[in-house]
């Protein structure tokens, strides 16, 4: 029998792509299950992204790529930094990544050792705790409760810090919350970093332009003096609807950058120069059809939320961004479900929502906050609105 190692053992499968998986099995056996699991935009890459990566294609553009990107997109990603995030980057200080979620890798592997602390606001997505453990470093949750809009506390933050923390994770718009980070937070969080000055901080700004309430804040924007520690990252999967091409990019401090592209050379190398070329088109294209597509999210948003206000034992805060709705289910558990099924934890009702409502959600434990319960609004309208039929049937039919 294999032998493997420790980071092995620590590391668990994202509950999401589980849950994802089961959906697909179900509907391969014949059922008639509608998955809202997994936060993959439904509608297509823009038509001019797909022509400016089959032009890239005929062009030759096929050889290995640059480890930390080609030039091209690497002054394309600068300029959206300076457009978009107030940060004035250069190329040079680009790193192309594999997705959003190499670049968060790279990053935690080049600083964080054994024991190692990170703190993590919590809810947050399933990836960083993944990465964390698989680095040996150890996960160190500060609850944001729906009391506080799934906000960071900066009181909160102090508390969880410690001699051996050295890293932050900040995520905003956050999923599976859709909290969006405002100036009073990000200002209040910097004056806790300042007095810990040996703390980095990774911002993980990937729904940047899904926001539907207030607007974008980034924290080496609003407290550029910390610049100097603040990576900030961002891609086009979830704006652009580029799940497939694998295309995420980051900014921050030279040194931290260097280490991370060792990580990436070591890895993987470099990013697909056919992704590449599409992204370029993507950042340095026409981008009112971000506002358009906002505008669909949005309208979905408000779909899910009309619907489930009809759900007996679901609570669902208002999402300001990101495409997910993540409501209480503390009225559903202690009951019983019809065929029989004891609620007593968010586990259970998203087992229960998937065997007899037939609806793949993902429960809140993979967030690190229990009681909830995450659905993507991501899926066509006609879609959600059957998914949440079900939802209210089932919620509905609870003793």
């Amino acid at each position: 029998m294999t032998r493997f190692t420790a980071r092995i053992a620590r590391t668990k499968p994202a509950a999401t792509f589980a849950m994802a998986a089961r959906a697909r099995a179900l509907r391969a056996a014949g059922r008639d299950v509608i998955s809202l699991s997994i936060g993959e935009p439904d509608l297509p890459t823009p038509p001019h992204v797909i022509e400016a990566a089959y032009r890239a294609a005929l062009d030759g553009q096929t050889r290995y790529p640059p480890i930390a990107g080609t030039e091209a997109l690497r002054e394309a990603v600068a300029r959206k930094f300076t457009r978009d995030q107030k940060l004035p980057v250069g190329p040079k200080n680009v790193l192309i990544t594999n997705g959003g979620k190499q670049a968060i890798f790279n990053a935690v592997m080049a600083v964080i050792e054994p024991d190692d602390e990170v703190v993590i606001p919590a809810p947050c997505w399933a990836g960083y705790i993944q990465v964390v453990e698989f680095a040996g470093g150890v996960p160190v949750f500060v609850p944001c409760p729906t009391a506080s809009g799934f906000r960071l506390d900066a009181a909160a933050l102090e508390a969880a810090i410690t001699p051996r923390t050295k890293l932050l994770l900040l995520n905003y718009p956050n999923n599976p919350s859709g909290a969006v980070a405002d100036t009073a937070m990000l200002g209040a969080i910097a004056a806790v970093l300042r007095r810990h000055p040996d703390v980095l901080v990774i911002s993980d700004d990937i729904y940047e332009h899904l926001i539907f309430d207030g607007s974008y804040r980034t924290l080496a924007a609003e407290a550029p003096d910390l610049a100097g520690r603040v990576l900030t990252m961002s891609g086009v999967s979830k704006s652009y609807a580029m799940t497939g091409w694998r295309l995420g990019f980051c900014t921050g401090p030279a040194d931290w950058l260097a280490a991370m592209t060792l990580v990436q050379g070591t890895a993987t190398a470099g990013v697909s120069t056919i992704s590449q070329a599409a992204a370029v088109a993507a950042l340095d294209g026409n981008q009112d059809l971000l506002a358009e597509r906002r505008d669909i999210y949005r309208r979905r948003r408000d779909l899910v939320l009309a619907a489930l206000s009809a759900a007996p034992g679901l609570d669902c805060p208002k999402p300001e961004g990101a495409f997910y709705a993540f409501p209480s289910i503390a009225g559903l558990t202690g009951r019983t479900t019809p065929a029989g099924r004891h609620l007593a934890t968010d586990d259970d009702v998203a087992e229960a929502l998937l065997e007899e409502a037939l609806v793949a959600t993902v429960p809140g434990s993979a967030f690190a906050m229990t009681g909830h319960i995450r659905l993507s609004t991501a899926a066509a309208d006609d879609a959600l609105a059957e998914a949440c039929a079900r939802i209210v049937k089932f919620c509905g039919a609870i003793r």
